[in-house]
């Protein structure tokens, strides 16, 4: 069985949502998830998840925990935890995850590093 799962994403139930019309230039820092659908260039840090819809258009450098990706980035992603590409994404760069998963049909031109996972020994399992 697949990993791989589209996830309908609920705009409502979203604390912020960057719109088609958004443009933004610079650094953007943020704690909760975050949808974008327009323009961005520079860098963009999270410490929650990215998802980056088939409207977005981003250059820039991307650290996140978790990036899904439906649309265009061009530039590096480290995505901490997992990085999804779905069909229509477009990636130009660089990319860094322990966690990779690319659906058919999209596009991905540049290098991917993965670190090692280090598995939980049985004390530690025990004790989360």
């Amino acid at each position: 069985m697949s990993d791989f799962r589209s996830e309908y994403i609920d705009e409502t139930e979203m604390d912020t949502v960057l719109s088609e019309d958004f443009f933004f230039e610079g650094e953007m820092t943020f704690e909760e998830p975050l949808l974008l659908k327009g323009k961005l260039k520079g860098d963009l840090k999270s410490s929650s998840t990215l998802f980056i819809e088939e409207t977005a258009d981003v250059e820039a450098r991307v650290e996140a925990e978790r990036v899904v990706l439906k649309g265009r980035v061009k530039g590096e992603i480290l995505a901490k935890k997992k990085l999804e590409m779905f069909e229509k994404a477009s990636m130009e760069g660089n990319i860094s995850t322990p966690d990779l998963i690319i659906q058919s049909g999209c596009r991905f031109s540049g290098c991917c590093k993965m670190a090692e996972r280090v598995p939980l020994r049985e004390n530690e399992h025990a004790q989360s």
